[in-house]
């Protein structure tokens, strides 16, 4: 089986290493590129046309939400947004599933969640999971 292809967009570097770290050592995933805002990202996306984007909501310039809105015009694919301010009820989680967003999740959650953000992941790829919040503890 091909792996899933996969874009981590953050401005964070700790956050994109983490993430990179943890897909990487898993062989069903391929992190096919590693962008630090919208504009790399949509660059990144045009290249590789990833199966799943990973998108942190708040980046300098152009934040999450603006360039999920072009990804869904542009080329849409399942987009896993992220944000430490991600919980159950949130309005932030509403408006990124409206706006297209496959899925969301509490970044601050990914280290200890490990096991629950691959699994998103993975169902995300397979269209498994539409429009759902996961693991948005406090």
């Amino acid at each position: 089986m091909k792996p899933i292809r996969i874009l981590v967009v953050d401005d964070s570097l700790t956050i994109r290493a983490m993430i990179e770290t943890l897909l990487e050592r898993d062989c069903r995933f391929d992190v096919v590129g590693i962008a630090r805002d919208g504009d790399e990202a949509i660059e990144l996306i045009r290249l590789h046309r990833p199966d799943v984007v990973t998108l942190d909501v708040a980046m300098p310039g152009r934040d999450g939400m603006i360039i999920l809105d072009e990804i869904m015009d542009m080329d849409p694919r399942p987009v896993i947004m992220l944000s430490s301010l991600m919980r159950d009820g949130a309005p932030i989680t509403a408006e990124a599933l409206d706006r297209g967003a496959a899925a969301c999740f509490n970044k601050a959650m990914i280290a200890r969640e490990a096991a629950k953000f691959i699994k998103l992941i993975k169902d995300v790829a397979g269209g498994m999971v539409e429009g759902e919040a996961v693991p948005l503890a406090a």
